[in-house]
């Protein structure tokens, strides 16, 4: 199985658990790393305008319905708390970043290159946590489920872009709930 520790940042982690949840909540495996993506994806951009590393979004970005970009019906999904924008594609349900789909077979080169050859190990202890909460009460929990289990790094700037240990047995203990 190999080791039980991962030493990796948040972001892969983040974005490995929003995919874990949004297929528990029954998209398929594909539109589900695209959502986990761009989950984690604005979950850092948010971070990184409080810390300072980025700067306030464009006045007219707030709040702003996203751009129809002529590929399919664009819609919202819930995802670990936040809103995600999505759209239909010839391939199925794509979450979105600045009207352009999301490739799934990019965003699991990304997962398979930061976990290496424990991606099916932490994979499958996040399903296996996603697994033992209701469809209909594993939204509200599961950023909250993530905050347990993610990797400890300092706080503030000097925390951004660290690695901290990740560990598969909290996780899969976390699930004998």
């Amino acid at each position: 199985m190999g080791s039980e520790v991962v030493t990796i940042n948040r972001a892969p982690v983040l974005t490995l658990w929003a995919a874990a949840v949004a297929e528990r909540m029954g998209w398929d495996w594909d539109c589900a790393l695209t959502l986990g993506k761009a989950m984690a994806g604005l979950q850092a951009q948010a971070k990184g305008r409080m810390l300072g590393i980025y700067s306030p979004p464009k006045a007219a970005a707030q709040g702003a319905e996203p751009k129809k970009s002529g590929l399919g019906e664009e819609f919202w999904v819930q995802v670990c708390g936040r809103s995600i924008p999505a759209l239909t594609t010839p391939d199925g349900p794509r979450a979105c970043v600045k009207d352009k789909p999301l490739e799934p077979a990019k965003v699991e080169k990304y997962l398979q290159g930061k976990f290496g050859e424990q991606l099916d190990a932490a994979l499958d202890a996040m399903r296996e946590l996603a697994a033992a909460y209701d469809e209909d009460e594993l939204p509200e929990a599961a950023f909250g489920l993530y905050e347990q289990f993610r990797p400890e790094i300092p706080k503030g700037k000097s925390g951004w872009g660290r690695a901290g240990e990740l560990d598969l047995a909290k996780i899969r203990t976390m699930a004998q709930r």
